[in-house]
């Protein structure tokens, strides 16, 4: 499986934002998904998590109600929505796929949960 994330770029505070995760190989609306980011000297954190169907999502308390995750299993491909961005949301955002669950509910926020990550894409929020 790879997966390919795209979208970044940079923002004015309270703007909006789109970034997507294109997977190629194995059988992706099978697969529970899962976003993250890492900012400059952080370690990488959670942000939301998708079930198979995008029926479910599971969000970080820093981001709910801004941000919302979904996925077109047609096109092999999930998205992350941003809205209400913050200067500390400036970050390099990474999408990922569990290839062993569908749904990973509340253990969804940890990252050994997934088997393959995008490579990244960076998101920043000017003040």
């Amino acid at each position: 499986v790879q997966l390919q994330a795209s979208g970044g770029g940079l923002v004015q505070a309270g703007g909006s934002l789109r970034v997507s995760c294109a997977a190629s190989g194995g059988t992706f609306s099978r697969y529970a998904g899962g976003w993250f980011r890492q900012a400059p000297g952080k370690e990488r954190e959670f942000i939301a998590t998708i079930n198979w169907s995008g029926g479910t999502t599971h969000y970080a308390d820093s981001v709910k109600g801004r941000f919302a995750s979904s996925r077109d299993n047609a096109k092999n491909t999930m998205y992350l929505q941003m809205n209400s961005l913050r200067p500390e949301d400036t970050a390099v955002y990474y999408c990922a796929v569990s290839v062993t669950s569908g749904d990973l509910g509340y253990s969804g926020r940890y990252s050994y949960e997934y088997d393959y990550w995008g490579q990244g894409t960076l998101v920043t929020v000017s003040s």
